[in-house]
């Protein structure tokens, strides 16, 4: 991947940090947006301006894109506290976003170019008052297979649905840990390594899938009083 160049939404931490600095160390060159400074453009991806004059600043420096991976995170708030406002800003940052950045960025594309939405198991499965996160994220997961239906001959597009991925290096060796099928919580490299497969020659022939990354997690099911899981209300 020596001198690609990889547009990331969100790098300046957790998931986002980690698909940069693997695809870093693999020569690529990271052109990355993040609401916190400290990266190549400082931008809150919620807002359509921003998201032009970051295109306009990558290309005017790059002059093409190889890879696009959205990976910022949208706001999670529950129907009990989610305004009309939050519930807007959470669907703009979690897929207007990757819609218009990839409108924007698609005369550019260069051949093979690879598109990857990190997405997240909440598109698939809940917990109470997650509507604003989840919503974004199964939106996301949809315009996946409609981008790689559009953009076919152009560029893949592929999703990552991670699962409990820890983000603050903490060691989890109890019941956290247990109830993955692989007895461990998931790390940020689990994730960026898909990522960079993803992008690769080797994976020339996938497009339009989504890749669930939890550990078996969500594959288990539970039952009152079967393998130690009970119900409390």
């Amino acid at each position: 991947m020596k001198e690609k160049i990889v547009v990331i939404t969100g790098a300046n931490q957790g998931i986002g940090l980690e698909i940069k600095r693997q695809f870093e160390q693999n020569g690529a060159i990271v052109c990355d947006i993040d609401i916190e400074p400290g990266g190549f453009f400082q931008g809150d991806i919620g807002n359509q301006k921003v998201i032009e004059r970051f295109c306009e600043q990558a290309i005017e420096k790059y002059g093409h894109i190889d890879y696009l991976i959205n990976n910022a995170m949208p706001l999670m708030k529950g129907i009990s506290e989610c305004s009309y406002d939050d519930f807007v800003y959470a669907l703009n940052v979690g897929v207007t976003a990757p819609f218009y950045l990839t409108k924007c960025l698609t005369p550019y594309f260069n051949e093979g170019a690879s598109i990857i939405n990190i997405t997240s198991t909440r598109a698939f499965m809940s917990q109470k008052e997650t509507e604003s996160y989840s919503a974004s994220k199964g939106a996301l997961e949809a315009l996946t297979h409609s981008l790689a239906m559009s953009l076919q001959g152009k560029a893949r597009v592929n999703a990552i649905a991670p699962g409990w991925i820890d983000t603050t290096n903490t060691d989890y060796q109890d019941e956290n840990a247990l109830q993955h099928l692989v007895k461990r919580v998931g790390h940020p490299s689990d994730i960026a390594s898909m990522v960079l497969y993803l992008c690769s020659d080797k994976a020339s022939f996938i497009t339009g899938q989504s890749f669930t990354i939890d550990g078996g997690m969500s594959k288990q099911m539970i039952y009152h009083h079967d393998q130690g899981w009970e119900y409390k209300n």
